[in-house]
């Protein structure tokens, strides 16, 4: 009796005798030609190849399972979901990604050269009438999917980017890629040289661990030779915003745990809100990697984690200033391009101090995300000045100019114990920072002072000015920064924490920030030659600049020498 097989039982069949057939020697010249000598034995030495890819489309998982029994595969677990196959699909075919139900099976396949390989089986699941039979007969005509793929052997970042460097040489083409929450693995997909001889047109490098700072150069370099989808989605950053903020202001992630998971009918209860819209969200938040989805429920990531409440380096503040009223005034954004004119102060009526000031809610948020950015303090307490101003027979005195809520002083004062502090800052703002560091054990050792920048006081050996300047124009600056110089002893430090514009137009936070600074405040970030330029108008001199965190940076400042000293 003769069997007729169908046409994905006979491609996969092709593919299980292509993977028992090949080896990584004879491999990667067919897919790179020109490729030999010591360049091959390299690449033999750092990657292997693992398997072939194939993606299908059963009408449900018992078809699956038929399918691999008829090509002598061993089915083994349920597929797991495969989160860049269905992504790629859902950009590919304009859907979204949650109609798209794609799993992924690793049958073992045993080469002639006694190597154990597998086949890597993608099925998307195309129910009768469901509308997919469109998307199954495009994606078995192109064959997008369909690849050969590569181990790395050693996950160190170098191998990986010599490696990358390697196939670039030779004819490839970044194609995409992404990291598997599922496996904790990351995926390079490359398009072979035009001139490549295996059969199949795509080439993938597989890396266990999350390697996403490599993998962004990579799809940097993709979405380059893919303008539309790049554009799309950089006009789509402001789901990404508002999706992050719901996430916080339903304290969802308060309701997660980040080692087992949570199923959306109890997420949903305990948030009060609808599952199936909850789903769409979460479903979209582990596109962006702040949470994950597995056979029980979803899971919050190390980057969701932020987003709680209360928790270490919170920045749940952040999400919901910046969903909430910095989101509404960014519309205005093109009233301040063609005018000049605050987009916050139109949209709001009032400056975003005063408007903050009168609403105790929106002053306290505004406090809290002031803090979330506190990462960027983690070196200042090791500075020099703050250093030698701790060790002075009788201790030292720091003044934290418009401190906030007290984190930053809080930091020095717990890093260095015979510093006292001096906190100035607006009423509301002292009362905080007056609980805050009591609570942190400094209320002895820190006086607090309520007013202006006309209210620096004299006498302090350490003077911090932290993300302050970036606020104001430049007379403003120079108003605050003559009233700390006159406040200043000779011997005194002046230390400014500010993001700086880079002079080479290079990519930095600065630069995001200057957008927002002068939609939202009237302010502005500057390169380091203008900082100079208003130090020295107020009679000070930057003697020293040190990079912190999140593009941050601490300029040491003091006072200018006379011409002839």
């Amino acid at each position: 009796m003769i069997t007729t097989l169908s046409g994905d039982t006979s491609r996969l069949l092709a593919t299980v005798d292509f993977v028992k057939e090949q080896d990584t020697a004879a491999l990667l010249p067919l897919l790179f030609p020109g490729l030999d000598g010591p360049e091959l034995r390299t690449l033999v030495e750092h990657c292997r190849f693992s398997h072939a890819a194939l993606l299908v489309f059963p009408s449900d998982e018992a078809e699956l399972r038929a399918m691999l029994g008829d090509c002598g595969l061993v089915a083994g677990p349920p597929p797991r979901p495969s989160v860049v196959v269905r992504e790629r699909l859902a950009v590919r075919h304009r859907r979204r990604a949650d109609e798209l139900d794609v799993g992924i099976l690793r049958p073992a396949v045993v080469g002639a050269d006694g190597e154990h390989r597998t086949v890597e089986l993608f099925a998307l699941t195309v129910p009768p009438g469901s509308g997919l039979e469109t998307v199954a007969a495009y994606e078995r005509e192109r064959q997008h999917e369909a690849h050969v793929a590569f181990d790395v052997v050693s996950p160190d970042p170098l191998v990986l980017r010599g490696l990358c460097a390697t196939f670039a040489r030779y004819g490839a083409t970044p194609d995409g890629g992404g990291y598997n929450p599922h496996e904790n693995g990351t995926v390079f997909y490359f398009g072979a040289a035009a001139e490549a001889k295996a059969g199949y047109r795509r080439v993938e490098l597989y890396v266990p661990g999350d390697h996403r700072d490599v993998l962004a150069d990579h799809l940097d370099e993709h979405r380059a030779r893919q303008p539309a989808e790049t554009l799309l989605r950089l006009l789509t950053g402001a789901w990404t915003t508002q999706a992050l903020a719901t996430f916080a202001q339903l304290r969802v992630p308060d309701a997660m745990d980040g080692e087992r998971g949570a199923g959306v009918g109890k997420l949903a209860r305990e948030t009060g809100a609808r599952p199936r819209n909850l789903a769409t969200l979460l479903r979209y938040l582990a596109m962006l990697g702040a949470v994950e989805e597995g056979h029980d429920g979803f899971r919050l990531t190390e980057l969701g984690a932020l987003l709680r409440a209360g928790a270490p380096g919170s920045m749940r503040a952040l999400a919901l200033m910046y969903g909430g009223p910095f989101y509404a005034s960014f519309a205005g954004l093109g009233h301040t391009v063609r005018t000049g004119e605050v987009a916050f102060e139109h949209v709001f009526g009032e400056n975003h101090f005063d408007h903050f000031a009168r609403d105790p809610h929106l002053a306290e948020l505004f406090d809290q995300s002031m803090a979330a950015g506190s990462a960027m303090f983690d070196p200042v307490p090791t500075h020099p000045a703050l250093t030698a101003a701790a060790e002075a027979p009788d201790g030292g005195t720091v003044v934290d100019v418009a401190g906030g809520n007290g984190e930053l002083l809080g930091r020095v004062l717990a890093a260095h114990p015979r510093l006292n502090g001096v906190l100035l800052e607006r009423p509301h703002a002292v009362e905080t920072a007056r609980r805050l560091l009591k609570a942190a054990g400094h209320r002895t050792r820190c006086d607090f002072l309520a007013g202006d920048f006309a209210d620096v006081p004299a006498g302090g050996d350490v003077y911090l000015l932290s993300r302050v300047l970036h606020d104001w124009d430049d007379e403003r600056c120079r108003e605050i920064l003559g009233h700390c110089a006159r406040a200043m002893p000779d011997h005194a430090d002046l230390l400014v924490v500010e993001r700086v514009l880079p002079s080479d137009g290079s990519v930095s936070l600065a630069t995001a920030w200057d957008l927002h600074m002068m939609c939202n405040v009237g302010g502005r970030e500057r390169q380091a030659a203008h900082f100079g330029r208003l130090f020295a108008d107020a009679g000070l001199a930057l003697v020293g600049r040190v990079p912190l965190p999140l593009d941050g940076n601490v300029l040491h400042v003091r006072k200018a020498r006379p011409a002839s000293a």
